[in-house]
């Protein structure tokens, strides 16, 4: 039968120490991939959220110009369905801007001075 031959423990000692240094080694090492790989991600979301932003507030001032034409637009169709339907209102159009008035009637103006 083929003898065992024991290493001597200083030998174990020492590879223990080595392989105790390896795993210090790679678990630096895989903390410092993880960090910079977790840093490239959020260096390349910044100009996206940066471009999101923009097209967000792109966005806010396109729907504020669109209410402002609608609110336009509803005034014009009120006012024109006001003179089509509503002889007082176009009575009162008629007086403001044709200076035209019914007989018997005092009309009083105020002009602005600029």
């Amino acid at each position: 039968m083929p003898s065992k031959k024991t290493a001597p423990r200083a030998k174990i000692t020492r590879l223990r120490a080595q392989t105790k240094a390896i795993h210090v080694v790679n678990a630096v090492l895989m903390a410092l991939f993880g960090l910079s790989l977790g840093g490239l991600t959020v260096a390349s979301a910044l100009p996206q959220k940066r471009k999101l932003a923009e097209k967000q507030a792109e966005l806010e001032r396109v729907l504020e110009q669109e209410r402002q034409v609608i609110a336009a637009k509803e005034d014009v169709q009120a006012g024109c369905d006001a003179i089509s339907e509503d002889p007082e209102y176009l009575e009162i159009h008629a007086v403001d801007r044709l200076n035209v008035h019914r007989p018997g009637t005092t009309i009083f103006r105020m002009e602005r001075e600029n």
